[in-house]
């Protein structure tokens, strides 16, 4: 049975990428053309169509897609793996309202593939846990999300 394929977000995952979630994303490397993965918590979903990070600017993350546009988001929702394929450009340097560095990745969707192998469904999504002060770090999470809404 093939995979599913969208040009753009479905609801269901449009709607999970309206808060704060984990999530990895692939770049290429910019020094050694391999590939890059991170694990990453500040995504938003625009609209249907485009998809927002939130980086550390100095992070090798920026530099990559300086170089090489293409980038890969992989989600964990809706019972399933989903890869979200598309370009990346760095719309600001530093994102205004935010106590850190961060730079605002935009992300214009290409492809939205379902991926999870045949016969199978997420019986349970990723979690994490903040290791540092949980109320500052609730704060800065919101202050993240806020901004990258307004961006």
């Amino acid at each position: 049975m093939a995979n599913q394929v969208e040009p753009k977000l479905i609801p269901a995952l449009f709607e999970q990428l309206q808060k704060e979630r984990f999530v990895t994303l692939s770049t290429i490397d910019y020094e050694t053309g391999g590939p890059n993965v991170n694990a990453i918590s500040w995504v938003f979903a625009k609209d249907e169509e485009t998809i927002l990070l939130a980086i550390d600017n100095r992070s090798r993350i920026v530099n990559n897609i300086e170089h090489n546009e293409q980038l890969v988001v992989t989600l964990f929702a809706n019972e399933s793996t989903y890869s979200i394929s598309g370009k990346g450009n760095v719309a600001l340097d530093k994102i205004e309202g935010v106590p850190l560095k961060l730079a605002l990745i935009k992300v214009a969707i290409h492809e939205v593939r379902d991926v999870m192998f045949y016969g199978s469904k997420i019986d349970r999504e990723p979690t994490y846990e903040k290791t540092y002060d949980k109320n500052a770090a609730d704060r800065l999470d919101r202050q993240v999300i806020e901004a990258m809404k307004n961006a």
